[in-house]
């Protein structure tokens, strides 16, 4: 896939990403996200005191994979740099817009409650993202 069609892909539907992050001993941790872009990162937010969290301010260094687990198949991969956002408006924002994604007319509720103290909001700034559309090959 091209550039523009990683982007196309990332912004259909309500897939959900895997982001992988490094643990302190070297083994990695692997685990969902909900996420929206923004122009070329990706953005998510997560608890503070979670395990991707601590790993992101350890090493900032993430891979994030996005399927389509339906035939034909594709995914796209994107490695970048995680940074925290410390502007409590923009995290309430972003919880929200991301919430109008996966949760639809619950969305306000869902934004409120992931912008509380303690929720970062996360900007993964890409080096690389690769796509393949039609694994299976049909």
């Amino acid at each position: 896939m091209t550039d523009s069609e990683c982007r196309d892909f990332l912004r259909e539907g309500t897939r959900t990403g895997k982001i992988a992050t490094v643990r302190q001993d070297g083994r990695p941790n692997v685990v969902p996200i909900w996420f929206a872009l923004d122009g070329e990162d990706l953005v998510f937010t997560t608890w503070h005191e979670s395990v991707k969290a601590k790993n992101m301010r350890r090493d900032p260094r993430v891979c994030i994979c996005v399927e389509d687990d339906r035939p034909p198949f594709a995914f796209v991969q994107i490695e970048g740099t995680a940074e925290f956002q410390e502007m409590p408006g923009d995290l309430l924002y972003w919880a929200t817009r991301i919430a109008g994604r996966y949760m639809g007319d619950q969305a306000e509720a869902y934004g409120k409650r992931n912008s509380v103290p303690g929720e970062m909001l996360v900007k993964v700034h890409p080096t690389r993202m690769t796509g393949v559309k039609d694994v299976a090959g049909w």
